[in-house]
């Protein structure tokens, strides 16, 4: 088993106890404990990443998938993840991977991931599926490799991280989907096992070092779907981040441990995205549900369909060089 040193950790006292600082829960662990992500490990007083070099998910998406729909629409990312998390979230759905500690057989290297990008011929990585945050290492090696050879680095995160590891990592990143689960706190706490704070401070710096930011928010029934919290959440991206922001309203499924709620209704996620629009948002996006126009981008000048979407791919686009071809009105994104 691959074995690698984690960055942002120290030694606590004179025992071999050392105390992670990559993400806020800031760990403190005797010898042989791991922390709440289940893959960072104090090995005879070093905090050791387990999941170094050790994807447990490797394979190719449409980017719209993370979703990303103003960075390079159409194109194929490679995907990859270990397994762990730093967060506990109720809903998880990629919960088998995300809650697990068996870490997988496979080892592969940072170039030998380049080297698979390259023979399948992609332009963009994106460090998905778990939380990228816990695999720290290895992403920010590959990343650096990868903005060598031109090839673009997204994450799709839920933004528990904290600020030195997220502004070394920033020299590297291009793009980010950030999980906004709720802009409450109980909320984070109750069902995520976190606080909100650290996320809404980890989109400050990410729009500070100029990394093309969108934000998903998963709508759950009863949980955080209450039109006055979408209201917050919506103006406090307008007021942090600014109104060209894209924001993903998705459906919840029934999953993990939240199987007695149901599914979001398209009706809710209409509501959703109407007061995110009414409050000044340029791009807003209804996902995770069967709804064409609420996943295509519209000029928001002249009302122009300029990018039509279906089944998490871009099926049509007609922006012109980053603007809409009939008022010529700039379209924010990273477009090439």
């Amino acid at each position: 088993m691959i074995k690698k040193e984690a960055m942002f950790w120290k030694q606590i006292g004179k025992e071999k106890t050392v105390q992670c600082q990559l993400c806020p829960h800031f760990c403190t662990l005797k010898e042989g404990e791991r922390g709440r992500c289940r893959v960072r490990e104090n090995k005879k007083g070093k905090l050791i990443s387990l999941v170094y070099g050790k994807p447990c998910s490797l394979s190719l998406d449409p980017i719209e998938k993370k979703p990303l729909y103003h960075f390079l629409p159409g194109e194929l990312a490679l995907s990859i993840a270990t397994v762990g998390c730093n967060l506990r979230c109720l809903h998880c759905q990629n919960w088998e991977i995300s809650q697990s500690s068996d870490i997988s057989s496979i080892e592969i290297s940072p170039k030998k991931v380049i080297e698979e990008v390259k023979k399948n011929d992609v332009k963009i990585i994106s460090y998905t599926y778990t939380e990228p945050t816990i695999f720290y290492e290895y992403m920010l090696n590959i990343a650096k490799l990868a903005k060598k050879s031109g090839i673009k680095n997204t994450i799709v995160s839920n933004g528990f991280i904290n600020p030195e590891p997220l502004k070394k990592l920033c020299k590297y990143i291009d793009g980010a989907n950030i999980d906004l689960k709720s802009i409450n706190n109980e909320f984070y706490k109750n069902i995520c096992k976190a606080r909100v704070k650290p996320v809404l401070e980890s989109l400050k710096i990410l729009k500070e070092k100029e990394v093309w930011i969108e934000i998903t928010n998963l709508l759950i029934p009863t949980l955080n779907d209450k039109k006055k919290n979408i209201k917050s959440l919506v103006l406090w991206i307008k007021k942090n981040l600014g109104t060209h922001v894209p924001l993903h309203f998705t459906a919840f499924y029934p999953s993990y441990k939240l199987l007695n709620l149901p599914a979001t209704p398209l009706k809710t996620l209409k509501e959703a995205k109407d007061i995110a629009t009414k409050a000044g948002m340029k791009y807003v996006y209804i996902g995770n549900i069967s709804d064409e126009e609420g996943s295509s981008t519209f000029c928001p000048k002249c009302d122009s369909i300029l990018i039509k979407r279906k089944l998490f791919s871009a099926t049509e686009n007609n922006l012109k060089e980053g603007k809409c071809p009939k008022c010529n009105e700039k379209i924010e994104g990273v477009w090439h």
